[in-house]
């Protein structure tokens, strides 16, 4: 149970005042893949940024990744380096089609591939249940373009584009066994000119059989006459980096597995990309499975011998290489050392880049306008049958930034309604949150989970405290092996556990991820909101 937590009466100009002082307090980084000497340390994003495909246009670099169900969709972020990055965009402001106006969890905006042609960027993703997309931009920052389907197809996914000598186009993609009844096939189609409709039926370049079982997430290449994809084998949690290559693009394709686990904790490795530097250095993103802190991002040395490539430390010279956990940066970059964004103060017109809620937004969810320099969540009720938060589509959401971290609020939550829950949240397949509940007159703080919230688990209470409505400090920290522990404080600095410890698990495809909601328990009575000062990750 809570300790004693007394009885208090508290102002606005309290909440103001704890709000502005705590936004003038230093922060550490979370995680740090710079090293600060010329070498840097893997992952470099300690993050769920998963399927990374990376560019380099001029001296920037560009990555995007898988984002599934939640909007906005498909990050961008930027770097001069490819070791410090910052989220700049995102492609999908809401995902295409009204069925994601509530959470689809495993679905959505499966691999996207990136692409720099004719002056502008190029965005292609899967959706493994209604087709292939294009997305552009001339600016990756944004806006981009509503997205064009460009086939209407169920269980085609990580599709990748490219273009030939001869101005053809092609698109190269894998399936997913849970649509189309298979996997370990990819394919190649022809594209029309604009990139915008397939031409064909499309060839089946490659089967992974038992050599390369599971093989997906290609990336398809033109290097000196050959024709490369590159594409995990395997599975990811056990899984390899496959190169194919031919020269011609529709085969037939030889096969060689260019980086694997070996003798390093690093499993899989999985999919990723290829990118050179203006000096022609190459270098290999990728993807290694987590668990709850989802699929973060590794960078790998990479050189070419015989027309093969090979990844990471090939300690033994067989063409084969492990990942490396620490390597000098690449030559030559400009960097600034940075990381993706975590913290909010709101006092920006819009929410933080790193913020995702579980569904196409409403406008009536949220504002930054209505007392400056907060954000204020409104209670919104669960959907019909909505059995617990995972139908929930107004949850403000961010990814796990690291192995171990804090994620701190200051609530105001004095005008609640009756049945409105707000405060802060850790979600994955089950959840846990620490919040201010009001019933009748009355609030309580409540500390309550929902272990197996992805097949209807009830919420389950740990503990409940009356309270007085005013300003509380809100903190759960988040410690190796995804273990968190919910506390509270009156003045910021004295901070009382709350409840039960909590293991966070892995949504479907994704990390678990910690954030803010308001929820009400019906529709009944309308109108109650909470008010938070910041959201800070240290």
């Amino acid at each position: 149970m809570f300790p004693f937590l007394s009885r208090r009466r508290f102002l606005p100009l309290l909440f103001a005042a704890a709000a502005a002082a705590a936004a003038l307090l230093p922060q550490r980084p979370v995680w740090r893949a710079d090293q600060g000497d010329g070498t840097y340390r893997n992952p470099i994003l300690f993050a769920d940024y998963s399927d990374p495909d990376v560019i380099r246009v001029d001296h920037d670099y560009y990555l995007v990744s898988s984002s599934f169900q939640c909007a906005p969709g498909i990050p961008v972020l930027h770097s001069t380096d490819l070791v410090n990055w910052r989220i700049i965009g995102h492609v999908l402001p809401r995902l295409p089609d009204e069925r994601y106006n509530l959470p689809r969890h495993g679905e959505g905006c499966w691999a996207p591939s990136l692409r720099y042609h004719a002056g502008q960027f190029w965005v292609y993703f899967g959706d493994p249940d209604l087709g292939i997309y294009l997305a552009k931009a001339t600016d990756p920052r944004g806006p981009w373009a509503p997205p064009v389907l460009v086939a209407a197809a169920r269980g085609w996914i990580d599709p990748c584009p490219l273009w030939d000598d001869d101005g053809s186009v092609y698109l190269v993609h894998a399936w997913a066994k849970s649509r189309a009844g298979f996997n370990g096939v990819l394919t190649i189609h022809r594209l029309s000119a604009d990139g915008r409709r397939v031409l064909d039926q499309g060839t089946a370049v490659f089967s992974g059989g038992e050599r390369q079982p599971v093989i997906e997430g290609p990336k398809l290449y033109k290097r000196n006459g050959y024709y490369y994809i590159f594409a995990p084998a395997g599975g990811v949690q056990t899984g390899w980096q496959t190169v194919l290559r031919s020269r011609q693009i529709l085969g037939p394709y030889e096969d060689r597995i260019v980086l694997h686990q070996g003798e390093t904790e690093i499993n899989g490795p999985h999919q990723g990309a290829w990118v050179e530097t203006p000096d022609h250095e190459s270098w290999f993103l990728h993807f290694q499975d987590r668990g709850a802190y989802g699929r973060v991002t590794y960078l790998e040395p990479m050189i070419w011998r015989g027309d093969w490539p090979v990844i990471g430390n090939d300690r033994r010279g067989a063409g084969m290489g492990e990942p490396v956990l620490s390597w000098r940066k690449p030559h030559g970059a400009a960097s600034v050392i940075e990381e993706p964004q975590t913290s909010d103060d709101f006092r920006s017109p819009q929410l933080g880049l790193q913020w995702q809620w579980e569904a196409n937004p409403s406008a009536r969810w949220w504002s930054l306008s209505a007392r400056p320099g907060k954000l204020r969540l409104f209670a919104v009720p669960l959907p019909e049958q909505g059995a617990n938060l995972w139908s929930a589509p107004n949850l403000l959401l961010q990814k796990f930034p690291a192995p171990a971290f804090t994620a701190t609020t200051l609530i105001d939550s004095r005008h609640l309604h009756p049945g409105d829950t707000a405060g802060v949240l850790i979600m994955g397949a089950g959840y846990a949150y620490l919040a201010l509940r009001q019933t009748g007159m009355r609030q309580s703080l409540i500390q309550a989970a929902a272990h197996n919230a992805d097949r209807g688990g009830a919420e389950v209470i740990a503990a409940s405290l009356p309270v007085e409505p005013g300003p509380l400090y809100l903190r759960v920290a988040v410690d190796a092996g995804a273990v968190c522990q919910f506390s509270f404080s009156r003045d910021g600095r004295r901070f009382q556990p709350a409840g039960e410890k909590f293991t966070a698990r892995q949504e479907l495809w994704m990390g678990a991820k910690s954030g803010l909601f308001t929820v009400a328990a019906s529709a009944a009575h309308p109108g109650g909101y909470a008010d938070f000062a910041w959201f800070r990750i240290e």
